[in-house]
């Protein structure tokens, strides 16, 4: 079973939570932090030559979630072109596909092991779909995509994965491709989310930024720290809040609380 709320309050810690917190204040040495930036494309590619396509689950709760999948279409049956920021090996890419008819989809990955991936899927057609290896803080979107040409732009847990100096040059690079008066759906890990407060002692590299062991990174974020975010490279803010869920293993009694970001910024 699993309950859910939105809303702008940060998740209450439990006074265990709060000291633990409190106590791990020791951050991963800079020679290492430099080390972990510089390797950041390898280790993503380690993850998916690991978990090659079974890691995440396919997404169909997407449309679910982002009504403006379907509601940004001006006319039924309106051709949409989407941008996934991010695509990993297309779990969220193959069932909004499947699901609408009406999309082309443009979709890029850090990892060249992930875009091969995409390519090799049997759903995988270049009259519906163009993916290409990128990196969303220095490779222009431009070389691949038209200006002012994209509806709507998913950015669903990418940006948590990249270091947050860098989090504004993503923003910059979509707004490019983006309509005016379109937008970005965004979806991350949100502070104090249960995966946050796992961490073990020696994971952390800044402020609500940790590494895992195996060299990936992730950031948590607050509202007022993506609202910024969004809003100093020229978006409009339209959603910016908490999804509070908790899952509960009632055989094994655990709660496991569960914080998301869920936003909507738009580009004027």
């Amino acid at each position: 079973g699993a309950f859910q709320k939105k809303g702008h309050n940060t998740r209450v810690l439990s006074p265990e939570e709060a000291e633990k917190l409190a106590k791990d204040q020791v951050l991963v040495s800079e020679f290492k932090q430099l080390k972990l930036e510089k390797e950041a494309q390898k280790n993503w590619d380690l993850f998916y030559k690991r978990n090659s396509t079974n890691f995440f689950k396919d997404r169909h709760w997407t449309t679910r979630e982002f009504q403006e999948l379907k509601a940004c279409r001006e006319f039924a049956d309106q051709k949409l072109t989407i941008l996934e920021a991010g695509c990993g090996v297309g779990n969220c890419l193959f069932p909004l596909l499947e699901e609408d008819l009406n999309i082309f989809a443009y979709a890029c990955d850090f990892s060249p092991r992930a875009v091969e991936y995409v390519k090799k899927n049997a759903l995988y057609s270049t009259e519906r779909c163009k993916v290409f290896q990128c990196d969303l803080t220095k490779d222009d979107l431009l070389d691949n995509i038209p200006a002012d040409s994209v509806d709507v732009v998913t950015l669903i847990f990418v940006l948590s994965a990249i270091h947050p100096d860098k989090m504004h040059l993503v923003l910059r690079n979509i707004y490019k491709v983006l309509k005016p008066g379109k937008c970005v759906l965004f979806r991350d890990y949100g502070l104090y989310d249960h995966a946050m407060l796992r961490f073990k002692s020696g994971s952390k590299l800044g402020e609500n930024f940790y590494v895992r062991q195996d060299g990936t990174r992730s950031y948590f974020f607050t509202e007022e720290f993506l609202s910024q975010l969004f809003k100093a490279e020229g978006y409009e803010q339209v959603v910016n809040e908490y999804v509070q869920r908790e899952t509960v293993n009632r055989k094994e009694d655990l709660h496991v609380p569960r914080v998301f970001l869920q936003s909507k910024f738009q580009k004027p």
